[in-house]
């Protein structure tokens, strides 16, 4: 099974397996060529690319931080509505 990719006027044939093909057609929106459906679906990643990405430790620490920064932000963020509220009361 062959599907042609049109890249800027360029040809190119690619064999691709009926599995690969079938899943590349289920993609496929009504007249969209399949040089159109691969651009548009290409860097697109299911979650669960990310599986076993990270060793437990790094994780752990990744979710720390994470909780850290979303912490400050958060007390900054309340302290300038604070300090806004305060501006607008004045006037």
């Amino acid at each position: 099974m062959c599907v042609y990719i049109y890249l800027d006027m360029v040809t190119k044939t690619i064999t691709v397996t009926e599995r690969a093909y079938n899943a590349l057609k289920g993609m496929k929106l009504p007249k969209e060529s399949f040089s159109e459906t691969i651009l548009r679906v290409r860097g697109k990643k299911s979650i669960w690319d990310f599986v076993g990405g990270l060793s437990d430790e790094s994780a752990d620490k990744l979710e720390k931080n994470i909780t850290t920064l979303r912490k400050e932000y958060s007390e900054s963020y309340e302290r300038k509505v604070k300090r806004i509220a305060k501006e607008l009361s004045k006037g």
